[in-house]
């Protein structure tokens, strides 16, 4: 059985929800999926998962705190052969900012881990959401996608 934990921050519920959403398309046989805040994921833990996703909003181009801590508790960790994806949510024009920023990151603190599939970029209508429809979706498709490459 493959682990994948999910993990994400949140101030709205937002991206509570896109984690979600991914999640539902990750129900593929085979593959196991933890959900977590990033304030509760358990580092002692965190080596018996074999990928790892995790999202935050965009707050103001760039990834949240949370998620910048979160990359460098990882990268204290030997995470060597892991797969990593990551996603954001976002409104107006900030379209796939934090997610490169994460994906920068992870590459700097993270050596040895592999970016499974460029990052998604979920946008939301004003600060406190809700997501858009026509997101979600893609949001279940990014999950498809990361199961399937995990399993292939």
């Amino acid at each position: 059985m493959t682990k994948v934990i999910v993990a994400y921050d949140t101030k709205y519920g937002n991206t509570k929800i896109a984690a979600e959403t991914i999640i539902e398309g990750m129900n593929v046989e085979g593959i196991d999926v933890t959900l977590s805040n990033m304030k509760e994921v358990d580092f002692k833990t965190i080596n018996q998962y074999d990928a790892f996703l995790m999202g935050c909003p965009n707050h103001f181009g760039g990834p949240t705190r949370t998620a910048k801590k979160f990359i460098d508790n990882l990268g204290k960790l030997d995470l060597k052969e892991k797969v990593i994806a990551v996603f954001d949510t976002y409104i107006k024009k900030d379209f796939e900012k934090a997610v490169k920023k994460m994906e920068d990151k992870i590459k700097e603190k993270i050596p040895g881990s592999k970016l499974i599939t460029p990052g998604l970029s979920i946008k939301v209508m004003g600060t406190k959401g809700p997501i858009l429809e026509e997101e979600f979706p893609k949001a279940k498709e990014f999950g498809k996608q990361i199961a399937t490459q995990i399993k292939g």
